[in-house]
């Protein structure tokens, strides 16, 4: 039976454009995105580098845009956060240990935070035991690392947890290490159906 529910965050609750930022990018004159940037990109969602080493660093590549400018390209990712969905995970925190798992970085949790209001924010954040964000942690998914973090920090059994993404490389992993998965298909699945189904 499941008692623990470790969720993602984009395309599970907030929408994304997850193309939007490239192809902004692409128009300022970005040939394409290469390791070099795939590299950065991982770092900072790690948190092992500063905001400003990451847009100088795509700034190399667009010269012609403004730090400001490629900024806003790549929070264009981030489109609305349903209420109903927020509802949703109210209730189900009343039966459920909740936790929440993202691969994200500071800036577009900033931008989050600042297009849904505080008080939006900080009742979404209220439904979680606590928030993982690979920024703040220095570990990101599909890494087994992450994982096993959570599960010895609040000592969670594998078998009792469900691992909600919509990335099946993360919830392959997740699977290889014993939880129960849920690969949602954004634009066939909602969130909101997780009781329909049998865990």
């Amino acid at each position: 039976m499941i008692d623990t529910i470790i969720f993602d965050f984009g395309n599970v609750f907030i929408n994304l454009a997850e193309e939007a930022p490239f192809e902004h990018m692409r128009k300022a004159g970005l040939v394409c995105w290469n390791e070099d940037l795939d590299n950065l990109n991982k770092r900072y969602e790690k948190g092992k580098i500063k905001e400003s080493d990451f847009f100088g660093g795509l700034q190399k590549y667009i010269p012609n845009k403004s730090l400001i400018e490629i900024r806003d390209a790549w929070n264009a990712i981030l489109l609305d956060f349903p209420l109903y969905r927020l509802e949703f995970l109210q209730q189900l925190s009343a039966k459920y240990r909740l936790f929440l798992l993202s691969n994200t970085d500071a800036t577009h949790i900033e931008k989050f935070e600042n297009k849904v209001g505080e008080t939006f924010s900080r009742e979404f954040y209220q439904c979680f035991e606590k928030v993982y964000f690979s920024f703040e942690i220095g570990l990101r998914k599909p890494d087994p690392d992450i994982f096993n973090y959570i599960i010895n920090k609040h000592e969670l059994s594998p078998k009792r947890t469900l691992f909600v993404d919509d990335n099946k490389h993360n919830t392959d992993v997740a699977a290889n290490l014993g939880l129960n998965i849920w690969n949602l298909q954004v634009g066939k699945e909602d969130v909101v159906d997780l009781l329909d189904k049998n865990w």
